[in-house]
């Protein structure tokens, strides 16, 4: 099955769509996700080890700047790309006007919060299977919820899992009490 996510930012945000993420990549064997996500978090997008390919997409800017954005190729750039492949599904995770233009412009079924769940109702008039989640749940909880609804499986209880892996443990602190020091606050410390 191949999904494309539609969360573009805040940071926060991003984060809150990791743990749905490995929900489906546990309850979908062979899923393969494409993410769209602003240029500034396609890193952290890109963490994800269910995440086979990001779309840097730089909404902010483009709206500065629409004109330079068309005359630079890079809106149809990454309009071309969006729109290279077929999806099985489309989700709209973030159920705002500007995540349900770029939802509009990808192939495949799409998915996202209905007009009661959204933060901005009219984004769910771009959607072909508009999905209630409670409104009153945590963020992680309710794209959690949205995510399991849209690819038919049973969202799990369990602690969310965010998916991304260490590569050293963090440095333990000296004791109860103690205060974390960086060279740049010590230099700081000693004018």
């Amino acid at each position: 099955m191949r999904v494309l996510l539609i969360k573009t930012s805040s940071m926060g945000d991003v984060i809150h769509s990791l743990p749905a993420i490995t929900d489906a990549a546990r309850a979908i064997p062979g899923l393969r996700l494409d993410w769209v996500v602003e240029e500034g978090f396609a890193d952290l997008a890109g963490r994800h080890p269910a995440v086979e390919r990001v779309l840097p997409c730089a909404l902010r800017r483009w709206r500065r700047h629409p004109w330079r954005a068309r005359r630079s190729g890079e809106w149809t750039t990454f309009k071309n790309a969006l729109r290279e492949r077929e999806y099985d599904a489309v989700i709209d995770a973030q159920g705002l006007i500007k995540s349900a233009f770029i939802t509009r412009l990808a192939r495949g079924p799409k998915f996202g919060l209905d007009k009661a769940s959204a933060r901005e109702p009219w984004s769910a008039l771009a959607l072909d299977r508009p999905l209630p989640v409670p409104r009153d749940g945590h963020a992680v909880t309710r794209v959690r919820q949205l995510f399991a609804a849209a690819l038919g499986y049973t969202a799990p209880d369990s602690a969310p899992d965010y998916g991304l892996r260490r590569t050293r443990a963090p440095r333990p602190l000296a004791g109860p009490g103690a205060v974390a020091h960086s060279p740049a606050a010590e230099s700081w410390h000693a004018r």
